[in-house]
């Protein structure tokens, strides 16, 4: 079941529309992102690098960066600690050449995600301890690990904190309280004391900032710095990262950096990809380019996706692409088969009851437990924390929905675990095998979700007859891109909406293609990508076989459906036509 909301947030939009030279629907979608002032209308239409914070204002950056100004200047050895994921990739790539470039003595570590899990632990403390190592700087990750830090310091080292993850707290009688890091400085948006007004950068955008505040200390140009920012995009888009104010920004310059990328890295992974530079956009990012980056991660060793972009010759690099490109499609085949195994693990275990799903699945490669969380948490709509058997008890990853903080409320029972961390809509955690019956319960019984909160909602931006949908208007949405989390796509209802014909299409007949007649008994074309078994049983319930058939034949037929549809230019041969991407039905 889905619950369909209209939203009807207020503003005069004619006005919006005449001030900035926009269709009243591109207002009124701007308005339902919450972007009301005038500076901040400004800012999500035009907003350009000059619009960024002052990277000053981060908490410890001029700290942090006169400590890094220091060790270079003494040429004292730097190890950087990042971490598996794209995020922590592009992080390492990030501080690595900029250090370089300021003559540092410098190295790299990725933690295995077997052998080592997220971010420091003591074993990566104690090898650059032996490598005779004085500084240690940590990127997407290094908030959580405060005994870790502390074990560094005891060994005389110092440590540089960049990251972006929440600040770890415990929940005493009510009350949180934030747990203290004994790191020389640290860099994150989220500390209670930093002033920096934008909260929600990822890893790789709280080290670009570092950098720039580093380069501007030691007289490098700022231009020098914004070659970075493909890499700051790349990473925002794949680390799931809200979509709103500057991170909007970063991934617009970004993208247009992409497109003319001299890195042989990433020109490699994006022709393995079979794409071209030029058509690189969010989504590129989000769901071809950046799980060939994660995937290294799951499945080998994320070294080689730090190795792809540090690669200056074109044909190496393509080997290397490559290989990510092939261990993503086995990722793809082990994750369908984890899916499948969790709805049997749903279905045999009584998880219809619970609010929160707990599911074991002890065989599965722990690299793919975030990913199949986030596959059953579309399928039920419910809070999904996914475990599978590790080297010491269970390990695994948590997906939320809208208005549970996994987080937070993982702090409230983390006295069984012995390792977790994450944000509101992810988290990460390893516990005994033995705790893992206790987790189920509790974090059911302090579940206060209601049956409201468990359905999902399509919150339907305008209601808007397929009438008034002009190819002028598709091409003005697309100002209101990259679309992402919290910028999704806009997304339009109609009602009445005839069906003519229907057509099964492609080569796995997973397509439906649909002759509609609006209001107005114009003829209009849609497209339906999602379960085509699903869709035609609907039909068949709703109005008939014989209508279904009729449809299918291309005779008249009296079905008629409410739309919520996303407008598409369709090119072909040179001639432009709309196509209406059907979203959901009913």
């Amino acid at each position: 079941m889905q619950q369909w909301l209209v939203q009807n947030k207020k503003a005069d939009f004619k006005a919006i529309g005449e001030k900035y030279h926009i269709d009243q629907v591109t207002a009124r979608i701007i308005r339902n992102r919450d972007v009301v002032e005038d500076e901040d209308i400004r800012v999500f239409l035009q907003g350009s690098i000059q619009d960024l914070h002052n990277p000053h204002l981060l908490k410890d950056a001029e700290k942090l960066a006169e400590i890094l100004t220091d060790k270079i200047h003494h040429k004292k050895t730097i190890r950087i600690i990042g971490d598996y994921d794209i995020d922590g990739v592009m992080s390492t790539y990030i501080l690595k050449t900029a250090l370089e470039r300021c003559k540092a003595v410098v190295s790299i570590q990725i933690p295995d995600r077997i052998h080592d899990g997220y971010g420091l632990n003591m074993d990566l403390i104690d090898k650059a301890y032996e490598d005779g190592i004085d500084t240690i700087l940590t990127c997407d990750n290094g908030i959580a690990a405060i005994n870790e830090i502390a074990h560094a310091k005891e060994l005389g080292m110092t440590v540089l904190v960049t990251d972006h993850h929440e600040i770890p707290f415990e929940d005493v009688d009510g009350e949180r309280l934030y747990k203290k890091s004994q790191a020389d400085a640290i860099v994150n948006p989220h500390q209670i004391e930093c002033a920096y007004p934008y909260k929600n950068l990822c890893g790789a955008a709280v080290a670009w900032k570092v950098v720039c505040v580093l380069y501007e200390s030691l007289g490098i140009p700022f231009c020098e710095a914004e070659a970075f920012l493909e890499n700051v995009a790349f990473a925002t888009v794949g680390d799931i990262m809200s979509l709103t104010g500057e991170n909007r920004i970063l991934v617009k310059e970004g993208i247009k950096r992409i497109h003319k990328t001299s890195n042989a890295g990433m020109r490699a992974l994006i022709a393995q990809c079979g794409l071209e530079r030029g058509q690189i956009d969010a989504f590129h990012f989000g769901f071809v380019l950046g799980p060939c980056i994660n995937a290294s991660g799951r499945l080998d060793t994320a070294k080689r996706a730090v190795e792809l972009f540090f690669q200056t010759d074109y044909d190496k690099a393509a080997v290397i692409a490559n290989e990510l490109v092939v261990l993503n499609e086995e990722r793809k085949d082990l994750t369908l088969e984890g899916v499948e195994e969790a709805v049997r693990f749903y279905e045999e275990h009584g998880c219809e009851k619970d609010k929160v799903l707990v599911i074991y699945l002890p065989d599965i490669h722990e690299s793919i437990a975030g990913i199949i969380a986030g596959r059953i948490r579309e399928k039920y709509y419910k809070p999904v924390f996914v475990l599978t058997k590790a080297e010491e008890g269970a390990k695994g990853s948590g997906r939320s929905i809208e208005g549970y903080s996994m987080y937070e409320e993982m702090c409230r029972c983390q006295d069984l675990f012995t390792k977790f961390g994450g944000h509101p809509m992810a988290a990460g955690l390893s516990l005994p095998e033995e705790n893992i019956g206790i987790f189920r319960e509790r974090i059911n019984a302090l579940a206060a979700l209601t049956e409201e909160q468990l359905t999902p909602k399509i919150r339907i931006d305008v209601p808007m007859p397929l009438d008034y949908v002009t190819i002028e208007l598709v091409r003005e949405l697309g100002i209101l891109a990259p679309f992402g989390k919290d910028n999704p796509k806009p997304v339009f209802a109609d009602r009445g909406v005839r069906i003519k014909r229907l057509m099964i299409m492609g080569k796995n007949r997973n397509v439906v293609k649909l002759s509609m007649v609006t209001a107005n008994g114009a003829p209009a074309t849609g497209i339906y990508f999602g379960n085509v078994e699903a869709f035609l049983l609907y039909i068949e319930n709703k109005f008939g076989s014989n209508q279904l058939e009729a449809a299918r034949n291309g005779v008249s037929s009296n079905i008629q459906l409410s739309i919520v549809y996303f407008p598409k230019i369709n090119s072909f041969r040179g001639v432009d036509e709309l196509q209406f991407e059907i979203q959901y039905y009913q």
